[in-house]
This record gives C-alpha cells, structure tokens and sequence, in this order.
C-alpha cells in the first residue's frame, strides 16, 4: 500500500506540478531550485553531474563488457625495436563483472536520488501553495539531529550493509553462473554458463555432486547433535545447579564458565594437540596400561566425528547453561507449588512445566544455535581439518558445507563452485529458519507465558 502512494505521489509530481517541479524530472534539483532550496538543488545537480561523467568516463564502458565478461587473451607480441617478447595486457573477467556489478548499484542509487529529488520537489510545491513554512537548508539541518535523528543515525549503518555486504553478496551469487575456476585455466577469463554448476553440484552422477550431498548429509547430522545435545546437557546442569539442595551455586557456574572466559581458538588448539596419536591423552592412557596402541581420534572417520561432536559440548555447553538459568530463575513458583499440591512427581513437573516454558522461550535461540552450528567453521576447521579421509577430491569426513566451500576456494580455487554452494546454503537455512519460526509457539502464541 505505502509503495502504491508513492508512486501516485511521483505521478501527481509529474501531472499536477507546476513547470519547476516538471523540470526537475530532467535536471536534478531544478524543482529545489525554483522553490527556493538552493543548496539541497544544487547538491542534486552536481550529484547528477558526478553520474554522468562517471558513466561517460568508466559506466558505459564497464556496462558494455558485463555481457561478455571480456575476450581478450594476454598475448606475447614479438618487439623488434627490443628483440624481446612483450605481454599485452588482456581482459581481466574478475574485475570486469566486479566494475559491472558496482555500475549497476551506482545506477539504482541514482535513480533513487532522482525519484526523492522529485518527490520532494512536489513536496515543497505543495507546502508553498498551501501558505505553509517551506524549511530552509539550516532548518533541514538542525532536524537531521532532532525530528529526522533516525535518518542520521541509520545513514551510516546502512551504507556500510550496502557496500560490506550487499555488493560483495550480489558479486559472489553471479560468480555462480561463470566459469570462473581454475579448470580450464578460467581464473583470469571467463564466460557467463548458466545453471550449468548448479546441476553439477546437485547431480549425484558426477564427483562433485558427489560430495556435496554426503558433505550436507554430514552437516545436518552435526548440527542436529551439536545443536539438542548442548541444550538438553546444559538445560540439566542449570537445573542440577538450580536446585534448592545444591549448595555453593555460583562456584559450580564459575567452574563451567571459566571455558567461556578462554578464547576459543586456543581450546581448540590445545585439545587437538592432546588428541594427536602422539599427544597428551595416548600417552598417559599407555603409560598406565589402559591402552596399547594410541586411540584413532583423528586418523579414523567415526572416531573424528564423534570427538568433535564431545568437543563441541564442551565448549557450547556453558553458554547454554547461563542461557537456561535465567529462564528457570523466572519461572513463577506458584506453578511448581501448586503441582507439587496436585502429587505431580519431578519428572511431570519437568514435562509439563519446566520444558514447555523453556522451550517456548528459547526457540527462537534454538533455531540461530542450528544456524550456527551449520556455518561453525571454527570447531572443525582447528580440530579435523575436515579430515581424516577424503569422500572426493577436496571433501573431508568431518568436512562441513562451510569448510569445503572455504577449501574448494582458498585451496582449490573452484570459486563458482564454492559460490553455488554459498548460495544453496543460503536458501536452505533461510527456507528453515523461516518456516520452523514461524511454526513455533514463540511466534504464533507470544502472549501465552504472558
């Protein structure tokens, strides 16, 4: 609806503006201008100014190579003058979609200057013709720190989620359609091809498609674990703390928060050092008999994923536990009294109480700690490596979707491959975010616990 008033407002700007506001749709700022908004007219015009000889000088010419991806090949060019082979400088297909990419955002944003410049132009008409104050420039101003402080303080943010994030993501999700790897030596030109890797990727046929769908299959299975065995572990230990009998509480949360308080890239370094065949752990286990050969924590598949998984605990359990805790402090006793009166035992307190208050405040928690668990390069990337052994050419047995497409574009240098990947990472953990919250009680219900 607000997006069908604004453009009848640009339509209303067009058929009942006057001439100023009219010309104003060809020459930016003119409408300001013969308002009487000579900065803010003039700022425009020299905007529009800025667009035209960007686009003259590089746009045109970065637009113009976007459809190609460039053809030109470096050559050797015989010198005589020199008796020496000289390179000539080819196409670069890297930098000519990146220039494309930042051409087409600088047109959307012009475009955007042109219709507010338009539409405040109409704005102003319409204030003079009804005797109300039309704001000068310092007025304007003093507002962009009082009535507009919103738009100054989002102004930044925003530019920096465009430039850092948006544009990058743009350039990586048509890095998916190219052929752009080092196969067929595409690493300095390359060509548009369609859907032709995201088949490769999905079809089992070949070694990449291959891969990516046991890779998936182990990352669903880690994040699952990673995910409801650190929630029920550390829901337990808060509610073991919990409990009226324990005594010296805030020393046991101290003991289990201490690995909080250790950065997580050195745990995880000192822990596969000790879990080498030749680290700390086989060693005293030989030393005192209880193992003859050193245990395979690294060297075997099921040993490697089950050890990262525990590690995994280890570090994720506390933070679930101060998670928990504060919600058990703010269930109302009244509901455990009141059951305990009717004969309900602990564990029918616990299902009937206890979990579903949890859970209903903590799914949303839940769904980011499966999300993370998925993109957790940290835990695996430092512990396995993705190791032991190899499901394919780049893929490991402990190798998550996040950690394959860092190896299949660090290391292997299959960066469209990587990109197809990015993106169908992308839209399954959107289509699940989205669908199991918008399931939940959290969402549909969020008065009940009220």
């Amino acid at each position: 609806m607000s997006t069908l008033l604004e453009k009848n407002k640009l339509t209303d700007a067009f058929t009942k503006g006057d001439l100023t506001t009219k010309l104003g749709f060809v020459v930016f700022g003119a409408g300001l201008i013969g308002h009487g908004q000579i900065v803010k007219g003039i700022i425009c015009l020299v905007l529009e100014a800025a667009f035209f000889m960007y686009m003259i000088s590089k746009g045109f010419s970065n637009l113009s190579m976007f459809p190609s991806l460039g053809d030109r090949v470096t050559e050797e060019v015989w010198n005589e003058s020199k008796g020496i082979y000289e390179y000539v400088q080819g196409d670069n297909s890297q930098l000519i979609l990146l220039y494309g990419v930042i051409t087409i955002f600088v047109i959307l944003a012009f475009i955007t200057l042109w219709w507010l410049q338009c539409k405040h132009a109409y704005k102003i008409q319409k204030l003079k013709e009804n005797g109300k104050h039309v704001p000068t420039f310092i007025e304007d101003i003093k507002s962009l720190f009082d009535g507009n402080l919103h738009i100054t303080l989002m102004t930044l943010p925003c530019l920096g989620i465009l430039v850092f994030n948006i544009v990058p993501l743009v350039y990586m999700i048509l890095m998916a359609f190219t052929t752009y790897s080092k196969e067929g030596d595409h690493l300095r030109l390359f060509d548009w091809n369609g859907l032709v890797q995201f088949v490769r990727v999905l079809n089992m046929n070949n070694s990449v498609g291959r891969q990516f769908w046991q890779v998936l299959r182990w990352t669903i299975i880690w994040a699952i674990f990673a995910t409801f065995l650190n929630y029920i572990l550390g829901m337990i230990l808060a509610m073991v703390i919990n409990r009226k009998e324990t005594k010296w509480k805030g020393f046991w949360r101290f003991c289990f928060i201490l690995s909080i308080a250790v950065p997580q890239f050195i745990s995880l370094m000192i822990m596969r050092l000790m879990l080498q065949p030749n680290g700390a752990v086989n060693v005293l286990l030989q030393n005192w008999g209880f193992i003859s050969s050193p245990l395979p924590f690294w060297t075997n598949a099921m040993w490697a994923r089950v050890t990262v998984i525990v590690i995994n605990l280890w570090v994720g359990i506390p933070y679930t536990m101060l998670q928990v805790t504060g919600i058990l402090q703010n269930i109302p006793s009244e509901l455990y009294e009141a059951a305990e009166i009717d004969g309900a035992g602990p564990i029918t307190i616990f299902f009937k109480i206890t979990l579903p208050y949890m859970l209903f405040i903590t799914t949303p928690y839940l769904i980011a700690s499966f999300v993370g668990n998925i993109n957790n390069f940290n835990v695996i990337y430092l512990l396995s490596g993705g190791g032991p052994t190899y499901v394919g050419d780049t893929a490991g047995q402990t190798d998550l979707l996040v950690t394959w497409l860092y190896k299949l574009t660090i290391n292997q240098q299959y960066f469209n491959i990587g990109a197809v990947i990015g993106i169908l990472t992308f839209v399954v953990l959107t289509i699940v975010t989205l669908v199991t919250y918008r399931r939940s009680k959290s969402y549909n219900d969020e008065e009940a616990f009220m």
